[in-house]
C-alpha cells in the first residue's frame, strides 16, 4: 500500500473503532510516521505541542492495537499496516465502507463483531509474537537528576542528525547509564527495535551478533533451529531496520595495563564491526557507555561526522542538591561547595550523603569543611578504574597528583624522565579515561582522585 492508501485503511479502522473519521491532527500524525518524521517534527509541521503529538500518537496506537490484534506503536506502524494487506482484516477494513458513511455523514455504526478477535490464526499470531524491544538488561535506576541539555543533544543527534554511532564516556558514577536509560525512555516510539547489552559479561563478537540477530530475526518468522541459521551479517539488520542498540560497559573490551582503548586479546573483531557502522550507509544508530571508548571514536574530530562523543560532567547545583533531600538530609550551608568539591558527580555525592546519614551530619560537616573525605565504595570504584592504568599513565597521573596547581607539557618533561612521546600518549589515554582535566595547555588531576592517589602512596611508604 502507498501512503495514500494506508491513510485511508487507517481512517476505516479509526471510523470502526470510535464512529468517526481521522482528525487533522490524527491524520498528521499517521502521515508523520509513515514519512518516518519525528514527533518533534510533526508538532513543527502541525503547529502545536509536541506532547500534544505524543498524546494523539498513543491514542491512535492503542486503537490499532485493538483493532489489528497486535502491538502497534510509532516504530511499527508501517510494516503493521503492510501485514493489514495481506491478512482477513483488510478485508474487514475494505468491506466497512459498505455498512458506514465515508463521508461523514453517520456518528454511530452499527455494531460490528470485532474480526480480530474472531480470526483463529490473528489471536494465536500476538500470542506468539515476539515484542522488537529487549531491554531485559537495562538497569531500573530509579530516581534520575536533571539532565535536560544532554537528553536535547543525544535526542538530536539521533533523531534530527541520524548520527550512527555516539559515545557517552565520563568517570566511573557520573550517570553515563542513567543518562541512556532515560533516553531510551524518551525516544523509544522512534525506532522499530531497541536493544540493550550489558558488556559486564564481556561477549565475544560472535556471541554478541549472534543475539542481537537472534533478537531481531525472531520477528521475522524465521526457521532458527539449529540446522538452519542462516544469518546476515550484522549490519544488514541495521540497514533493514531502524535500531536503537545501548552496548553498556563497553570497557570491558579492552585491556588491563595498556593505553586505552586497545582491544583485549580475542576481541579485535570488534573494530571491524564499529567500522562498518561508522563508515556504511544504515538507518540505525549504536550508543556506547563506558569508562573507555574504541580509538576510532576518539579520532573522529569532524563536527560534520556522523559519529559523537558526549562527555558527561557533573551536575549542576540544583540537581545535585535532589540527592541530599532524597536521603533525608536537611538544608545545610556548604551544600553548594561541598557538590563542586565532588565535581557534582551522583555516586560521589550519594556516597557523603549515605555517611552524613549513617554518623550524623553535623559531625560530617565538620570534617567537609577541612578534608575530602573518601567512602569505601568511592575508593573501589576508583581502584577499579586505576588499576587499568598503563605504567607509563600511573607514573604521569602521580606526577600530575604532586602539583598543586595545573601544569603544562614543558614543565611535566622537566620533572620527570619520560621522553616526550611516551608522555604525550599518556596524557592522550588519561584524558579519554578521563581522569584528567585539560585547560588549555594545562593539566590537572581531580581533587578526590588526587586524594585517592596521596592516600596510595601513603599506604605503599
Amino acid at each position: 500500500m502507498n501512503l495514500k492508501e494506508m491513510l485511508k485503511v487507517a481512517d476505516k479502522i479509526v471510523f470502526a473503532k470510535t464512529g468517526r473519521h481521522l482528525d487533522d491532527l490524527e491524520e498528521a500524525v499517521l502521515r508523520g510516521t509513515l514519512e518516518r518524521e519525528t514527533y518533534k517534527q510533526i508538532a513543527k509541521d502541525f503547529d502545536c505541542s509536541e506532547s500534544n503529538v505524543r498524546n494523539t500518537g498513543s491514542k491512535l496506537w492503542q486503537i490499532f492495537s485493538e483493532k489489528l490484534g497486535e502491538d502497534v506503536n510509532k516504530s511499527n506502524f508501517k510494516s503493521a499496516m503492510e501485514r493489514l494487506k495481506n491478512s482477513n482484516v483488510l478485508n474487514f477494513a475494505q468491506n466497512v465502507s459498505h455498512s458506514f458513511n465515508i463521508c461523514g455523514e453517520s456518528r454511530h455504526p452499527p455494531d460490528i463483531p470485532n474480526p480480530y478477535q474472531q480470526n483463529e490464526n490473528i489471536s494465536q499470531s500476538k500470542s506468539t509474537e515476539t515484542l522488537h524491544n529487549d531491554l531485559s538488561e537495562m538497569p531500573d535506576l530509579g530516581a534520575f537528576y536533571n539532565r535536560t541539555p544532554e537528553l536535547e543533544t543525544l535526542t538530536n543527534w539521533i533523531l534530527q542528525e541520524q548520527c550512527r554511532l555516539i559515545a557517552i564516556t565520563g568517570i566511573s558514577g557520573i550517570g553515563k547509564t542513567a543518562l541512556t536509560v532515560q533516553l531510551v525512555q524518551q525516544i523509544k516510539d522512534e525506532f522499530e527495535y531497541i536493544i540493550w547489552c550489558d558488556f559486564d559479561s564481556s561477549p565475544t563478537l560472535a556471541e554478541f551478533q549472534s543475539n542481537l540477530i537472534r533478537i531481531i530475526s525472531q520477528s521475522e518468522q524465521l526457521d532458527l533451529s539449529a540446522n538452519n541459521q542462516k544469518f546476515l551479517p550484522l549490519i544488514k539488520y541495521l540497514q533493514k531496520y531502524r535500531c536503537l542498540v545501548i552496548l553498556d560497559n563497553i570497557q570491558n573490551l579492552f585491556s588491563s595495563g595498556e593505553l586505552a582503548g586497545k582491544y583485549k586479546p580475542g576481541y579485535e573483531d570488534y573494530r571491524t564491526l564499529f567500522k562498518q557502522i561508522k563508515e556504511l550507509s544504515h538507518q540505525s544508530c549504536v550508543v556506547l557507555t563506558g569508562w573507555e571508548q574504541p580509538r576510532i571514536i576518539t579520532e573522529v574530530k569532524s563536527e560534520n561526522s556522523l559519529i559523537r562523543t558526549l562527555r558527561l560532567t557533573g551536575l549542576d547545583v540544583l540537581a545535585a542538591r535532589e540527592i541530599f533531600r532524597d536521603n533525608g538530609l536537611t538544608e545545610i550551608d556548604p551544600w553548594d561547595a561541598i557538590i563542586q568539591r565532588y565535581q557534582g558527580n551522583p555516586f560521589w555525592l550519594k556516597s557523603i550523603a549515605n555517611l552524613m546519614q549513617d554518623l550524623g551530619e553535623c559531625e560530617i560537616e565538620v570534617l567537609l569543611n577541612n578534608t575530602l573525605l573518601l567512602p569505601e565504595d568511592v575508593k573501589e570504584s576508583l581502584q577499579q578504574q586505576c588499576d587499568r592504568l598503563s605504567e607509563i599513565e600511573k607514573q604521569v597521573i602521580s606526577l600530575l597528583a604532586k602539583e598543586n596547581h595545573p601544569v603544562n607539557l614543558v614543565k611535566l618533561l622537566e620533572n620527570s624522565k619520560i621522553n616526550s612521546s611516551d608522555l604525550i600518549n599518556a596524557l592522550q589515554s588519561l584524558l579519554k579515561r578521563c581522569l584528567i582535566e585539560q585547560q588549555g595547555n594545562f593539566y590537572t588531576v581531580l581533587p578526590l582522585i588526587k586524594q585517592y592517589i596521596e592516600s596510595l602512596n601513603q599506604l605503599y611508604k
